[in-house]
C-alpha cells in the first residue's frame, strides 16, 4: 500500500518527563514485564508438560498466557527503552506495526475470554455433553477463530489509520503508537476513522462481553437452581472465580479507556487504563490462575519440583 505522508518518525512522550521518576519507574516497570514473562511461561510449559492439564479449560489459559506475554512484549520493551534515553522515536512503519499487534491481541483476548466462559457454561451446565461439545478439533477451531478475529480487527484499525495523512506534529503523547492519539495527530477529517473505531470495537467488545456476561448469568442461574449439593456448588464458584477475576481485570480498564473517554482526543486518564489492561493485568493472570487453582497450583509444583529440585539417584 502506498503511503503519502510528510512524518516519517514519531516521538513517544511516554509516561512522563521527569528524569526522577523515570529512573524509578525502569526498574519497576522492568519487574513487572519479568514477572509476566516468568509466570506465563510458567503457565505455559505447566500446561503442555502435564498430562492432567491436557483438558479445554487449560488449553485455553495456556492461549491466554501467551497473548498476556506478546501483549506485554508490544509496548514494554518499547517503553524501558524510553526511561533510558531522551528521545524516544520510532518509525512510521514501526509505529503502525505497534498499533496492529497491539489490537491483534487485545481483541483476541477479548474473545478469547468470552470462550473460556463458555467452556465453562458447557461445563457446569451440561457436563454430559461437555467432552463432545468442547471435543478437540472444536478447541482448535475456536482457537483460531479467536486468533483471527483479533487479526481482522487489527487489520482494519491499521490500514484506516495509515491512510491518514500526518503533516504536522510528530509528537505521541502516549508511551505507545495506538489510535487515539495518533488520530488527534492527523491532518483532515477523521470522522470516518472515528465512526469505525466505534463501530469495530463496540461490536467485538460489546458482543465478547455479552457471551461473557450470558454464559455466567446461565451458570449461576444453574448452580442456584438445579445444584443442591453445597460441595457441588463451591467447587464450581471456585472454578469459575479465577476467570471471573481476570474478565474484571481486563473489561473494566478497556470499557472506560475506548468506549467512555473520548475517542480522538487522547489525555493522561487515557494511559492509566492501559497501563493496567497490557501490563499489570499480565502479570496478575498467572497469580490470580494459580493461588485460586489447585489443579495448575499442584501441577506447578510438580513441574518445579522435578526440574529445579531432581531427586538424585
Amino acid at each position: 500500500m502506498k503511503n503519502q505522508t510528510e512524518v516519517s518518525e514519531f516521538v513517544l512522550l511516554g509516561l512522563t518527563n521527569l528524569p526522577g521518576l523515570q529512573h524509578f519507574l525502569f526498574p519497576l516497570f522492568l519487574l513487572l514485564y519479568m514477572t509476566s514473562l516468568l509466570g506465563n511461561g510458567a503457565i505455559i510449559t505447566t500446561v503442555v508438560t502435564e498430562p492432567r492439564l491436557h483438558t479445554p479449560m487449560y488449553f485455553f489459559l495456556g492461549n491466554l498466557s501467551s497473548l498476556d506475554i506478546c501483549f506485554s512484549t508490544v509496548t514494554v520493551p518499547k517503553m524501558l527503552s524510553g526511561f533510558l534515553s531522551e528521545h524516544q522515536t520510532i518509525s512510521f512503519a514501526g509505529c503502525l506495526a505497534q498499533l496492529h499487534f497491539f489490537h491483534l491481541l487485545g481483541s483476541s483476548e477479548s474473545v478469547l475470554l468470552a470462550v473460556m466462559a463458555y467452556d465453562r457454561y458447557v461445563a457446569i451446565c451440561n457436563p454430559l455433553r461437555y467432552r463432545l461439545v468442547m471435543s478437540p478439533q472444536a478447541c482448535l477451531l475456536l482457537a483460531a477463530a479467536t486468533w483471527s478475529t483479533g487479526f481482522l480487527h487489527a487489520l482494519i484499525s491499521t490500514v484506516m489509520t495509515s491512510r491518514l495523512h500526518y503533516c504536522g506534529s510528530n509528537l505521541i503523547p502516549h508511551f505507545f503508537c495506538d489510535i487515539k492519539p495518533l488520530l488527534s495527530l492527523a491532518c483532515g477529517s477523521t470522522n470516518l476513522n472515528l465512526t469505525l473505531l466505534n463501530i469495530d470495537a463496540g461490536v467485538l467488545g460489546l458482543s465478547s462481553f455479552v457471551l461473557t456476561l450470558f454464559s455466567y448469568i446461565y451458570i449461576i442461574s444453574f448452580l442456584l437452581l438445579k445444584v443442591h449439593s453445597r460441595e457441588s456448588r463451591r467447587k464450581a464458584f471456585s472454578t469459575c472465580a479465577s476467570h471471573l477475576t481476570v474478565v474484571s481485570l481486563f473489561y473494566i480498564p478497556v470499557l472506560g479507556n475506548y468506549m467512555i473517554s473520548s475517542p480522538g482526543f487522547p489525555s493522561e486518564r487515557d494511559m492509566i487504563p492501559t497501563l493496567m489492561y497490557s501490563i499489570v493485568t499480565p502479570v496478575l493472570n498467572p497469580l490470580i490462575y494459580t493461588l485460586r487453582n489447585e489443579e495448575v497450583k499442584t501441577a506447578l509444583k510438580k513441574f518445579l519440583n522435578r526440574n529445579l529440585f531432581p531427586k538424585r539417584t
